[in-house]
């Protein structure tokens, strides 16, 4: 088949196909681990950490974890995933992290508004 027949194929079914669907497809098997839970959004871990924080300060949360992540990994950015918006329901970009990744609790210390959801008492007991 010719190239630019099927360039032209692809973009005629991606019109044509419902939003969620095609934001589902852009996001590809990133979006099938989140899903099984194999990596996390960081909205996710605030809301199951109690943190009852506007989606501003997510946001800010979100910035300080992908922060950590590039001084951890030599200057790489964590993965993205394109998610609905919890409250607007906009398809946004949102950086996705592995539940146990370092970054994620080093973001919970630095970031003023998540110091309280660290139990420094009880990490320096265990």
């Amino acid at each position: 088949m010719n190239a630019s027949r099927h360039i032209a194929r692809t973009h005629r079914a991606a019109r044509t196909t419902t939003k969620p669907l095609g934001y589902r497809c852009l996001s590809g098997d990133i979006a099938v681990a989140v899903d099984a839970g194999t990596l996390i959004r960081t909205g996710d871990l605030l809301e199951r950490l109690g943190a009852d924080l506007p989606d501003g300060q997510c946001s800010w949360y979100g910035r300080h974890a992908a922060k950590a992540y590039r001084a951890a990994h030599l200057g790489t950015n964590p993965l993205r995933v394109w998610a609905q918006h919890r409250t607007t329901g906009r398809y946004i970009h949102v950086n996705v992290f592995e539940p146990t990744d370092p970054a994620l609790y080093t973001a919970l210390r630095t970031y003023k508004a998540t110091k309280h959801l660290v139990a420094g008492d009880f990490a320096r007991c265990a």
